[in-house]
């Protein structure tokens, strides 16, 4: 496996970053789809596409072309939406490469992301009515449950056989980024504006990724 690609992509994101905080749109609209197609390069370079890498490489084209909606300068959330609701769940295939079993650990993450939801999905409905666009209420509901199973899914790699120790902190700790990332991303949107919620967004979303990638790639390589 090839590592020194992740430095290339860290310096993209973090030049990404800066771009965010300090408004740099062009730079953005620039760096941040490079940023996922370095993650691709790293993918390709390292393991290839084939395989069981090949949904996470599917997850993150259509991850990149949610990028591509959200920074439009047009309202295009819904197409967005759809394309990282793809994403999901083709993450969620590839942490599945082995029947799904009920387990005790499995229920108790159930129980913590049933009561997330539960908390935090009322707080954006109520939000998406005062904005006037109580038509993504199912949408945003839909896409709420497929990440929380991309979230069990990762974290319950932790039981599953062949999931070496370090594949599985990687994944879970980045599947657990990309859901505090879009967390974020919906309260500032539709519930209350966060004093750098954009930055703290795309911080968590890159770095959510990257352990992503690089946890399904230490699955692939320590088999």
């Amino acid at each position: 496996m090839t590592y020194y690609p992740i430095f290339i992509v860290l310096v993209l994101a973090i030049i990404d970053w800066i771009a965010v905080e300090k408004k740099w749109k062009v730079v953005e609209y620039i760096a941040k789809p490079v940023t996922m197609l370095a993650l691709l390069g790293w993918i390709w370079l390292s393991v290839g596409f084939s395989g069981g890498i090949l949904w996470f490489t599917l997850g993150v084209i259509f991850c990149l072309a949610g990028d591509v909606f959200l920074m439009l300068p047009c309202d295009r959330f819904i197409f967005g939406l759809l394309a990282f609701l793809t994403g999901q769940v083709c993450y969620v295939i590839g942490f599945n490469d082995q029947p799904p079993y009920i387990s005790l650990w499995g229920g108790v993450v159930i129980v913590i992301l049933a009561i997330y939801i539960g908390w935090l999905y009322p707080k954006l409905v109520t939000g998406l009515k005062a904005i006037g666009k109580t038509g993504l209420k199912i949408p945003v509901l839909v896409y709420s449950l497929v990440i929380s199973l991309m979230v069990y899914s990762a974290v319950m790699t932790f039981t599953r056989i062949g999931w070496h120790t370090p594949a599985v902190i990687s994944v879970s700790l980045g599947a657990i980024l990309f859901y505090i990332s879009d967390s974020i991303l919906a309260w500032d949107r539709f519930v209350k504006p966060i004093q750098r919620g954009r930055l703290m967004n795309m911080i968590s979303y890159h770095l959510g990724q990257i352990g992503i990638i690089l946890g399904a790639m230490l699955h692939i390589a320590l088999k």
